[in-house]
């Protein structure tokens, strides 16, 4: 009877062990093996793409690479995950590449036809002053500050997003467009001509005022009479209906609040970054592992695309978020982005070297009522992927 008591209690230890969870990766070692990850990608992309004059990537889809010229708003995105991963490796062909891909896309600094010159050349260009001070790159910043000053317009107070569809809207302004104004505030700081930091200012403020609902979440698109400067219409163009939470949308307005805060130290942007953020986090349509659906209202959740692109934004944003907060808000904040990396740091998003196209994240939605870039690969998740994981490093102290 000893004997089977015994074997029994060691068969009952031996199954708790096989149940028990495997152990959490260590976050030095997740963020070290994420980013080695995304050099080999980077490096295999820029290997295959460096022969072809003039091309970038942009996603990939359907098993094929999709690719463009400077002229696609996501054009710096990939010269910015070169200079990041050379950041993280000091590798001197990834140096070497960085720069060669970043030169394609310098004639976007004559660009006045749309408000994408901050997100083309600050990614690209910004980051290769700020890692290696080369004497050219302010002139080419400079330049494309002056390009997106001239759609600004004093009686409504923003940068115009767009030209098209003049029916329906006068003067579009939309949520992304906060991303663009780290270019403005450089070129004050440069230049010393206040022009493009008072551009930057106003064009935040009225968002605040125009773009965000009692809830704190925002619309997408809002478009302003150009005689009075009062809003006309209010739209969600690439979200489920126009009262709906677009999470890239979100995720933009976070993380140019957060900007914004840092740039200037306004007690008025970082009020509104804690609200975006406790938005975001505390959704109830936000899944358990920090990824959310393309828009929060989607009517088939939970049988609806993920956006990591969105997630990769705003953990970014949260991380350097939970910098500026204090106690127990800022450890909720940057638990949540830890959450949300290492989802996206897991076989489920981040992607084998090899395959995906090269590129580092799966599971993108670019815009899914216009049937455009749905569960790919898109360039910017993978920019802001790499971004949040040096922050992480950065902020954890991480060697």
């Amino acid at each position: 009877m000893k004997i089977k008591f015994l074997t029994a209690v060691f068969a009952l230890i031996l199954l708790a062990g096989c149940t028990q969870k495997p152990k959490e990766e260590q976050l030095p070692e997740m963020i070290d093996r994420a980013l080695n990850v995304s050099v080999q990608h980077a490096l295999k992309m820029a290997e295959k793409l460096a022969v072809q004059d003039s091309v970038l990537p942009r996603s990939f889809a359907n098993g094929e690479l999709v690719l463009s010229d400077s002229r696609w708003w996501c054009s710096g995105f990939f010269p910015g995950v070169l200079w990041y991963t050379y950041e993280y490796s000091n590798d001197a062909k990834l140096l070497e590449y960085a720069k060669l891909f970043t030169a394609r896309v310098e004639r976007e600094k004559y660009t006045t036809d749309n408000h994408d010159v901050g997100f083309m050349l600050y990614c690209s260009f910004g980051n290769g002053l700020r890692l290696t001070g080369d004497t050219l790159y302010p002139e080419v910043l400079l330049t494309g500050a002056k390009s997106l000053s001239t759609r600004y317009k004093p009686q409504v107070g923003l940068i115009k997003s767009w030209d098209s569809n003049p029916d329906k809207w006068q003067y579009p302004v939309i949520i992304d467009n906060m991303m663009n104004l780290e270019l403005m505030i450089w070129a004050t700081k440069t230049s010393s001509d206040s022009t493009f930091s008072e551009i930057a200012f106003s064009h935040a403020d009225k968002t605040i005022e125009n773009h965000y609902r009692p809830d704190n979440s925002c619309w997408h698109v809002v478009s302003y009479d150009t005689i009075t400067g009062v809003p006309h219409v209010k739209q969600t163009h690439q979200g489920f209906s126009d009262e709906s939470a677009w999470s890239r949308g979100q995720a933009w307005g976070l993380y140019g609040y957060v900007m914004m805060y840092r740039e200037t130290g306004s007690a008025s942007y970082f009020e509104q970054a804690q609200k975006v953020a406790q938005f975001l986090m505390n959704h109830p349509n936000m899944p358990a592992d920090g990824i959310p659906y393309w828009d929060f209202n989607a009517p088939g959740i939970p049988n609806e695309p993920r956006d990591a692109s969105a997630a990769a934004i705003m953990a970014s944003a949260l991380i350097e978020l939970s910098g500026f907060t204090q106690g127990d808000e800022s450890k909720q904040i940057l638990a949540f982005a830890e959450k949300q990396l290492r989802t996206l740091s897991s076989p489920q998003y981040l992607a084998n070297p090899g395959e995906n196209g090269d590129f580092i994240l799966m599971h993108s939605t670019g815009s899914k009522p216009h049937n455009s870039e749905v569960d790919v690969a898109l360039t910017y998740a993978d920019y802001y992927f790499v971004e949040a994981l040096l922050r992480l490093k950065k902020l954890q102290g991480i060697k």
